[in-house]
């Protein structure tokens, strides 16, 4: 098992374009591009209880976000029709975007080795990055929580609870 380079603030973010849960295809550029912010976040599987706090968390926080100049995107290996499935089955309002190969989670160093009960596994490393309007990593955070790190986040972004 190989560890992936990790990024950190002030790197420039890898380039992507990928596919969404309503089949369009959705590039960091065309997100950026309009001056706005990118909350980019990776999780290992739709619809699982800890993947689906997160997504629920990010979006009773979307419009706040969206308020303060930021986008949404959720990341995983999931295919778009699962996506899809998740979308309607929580009320998701954040983009959800299909990554199968994998290519972007290891160019973000969002997959690698981690552990998982006490054992190194390598898989899907929950991790949440902010992309700046120019392109590059303001924050770049690993291993984090579904938990309550919407909430952190939005604190380390200055912004109110």
């Amino acid at each position: 098992m190989s560890e992936q380079a990790r990024l950190a603030v002030g790197d420039d973010a890898p380039a992507f374009t990928l596919t969404s849960d309503t089949g369009e295809e959705v590039s960091l550029a065309s997100l950026t591009g309009a001056g706005n912010k990118v909350i980019v976040y990776f999780y290992p599987a739709a619809m699982t209880p800890g993947c689906t706090k997160q997504a629920c968390d990010f979006t009773e926080s979307i419009d706040s976000l969206q308020a303060a100049g930021y986008t949404v995107v959720g990341i995983s290996k999931d295919a778009p029709a699962k996506l899809a499935k998740f979308r309607e089955r929580d009320g998701l309002t954040i983009t959800l975007l299909s990554d199968t190969g994998l290519d972007v989670h290891k160019a973000f160093g969002a997959f690698g080795e981690r552990k998982l009960y006490g054992k190194i596994v390598e898989g899907v490393i929950r991790s949440t990055f902010v992309v700046g309007a120019d392109g590059r990593i303001e924050i770049a955070q690993y291993n984090v929580k579904a938990t309550g790190h919407v909430a952190k986040l939005r604190r380390d972004l200055g912004l109110a609870a």
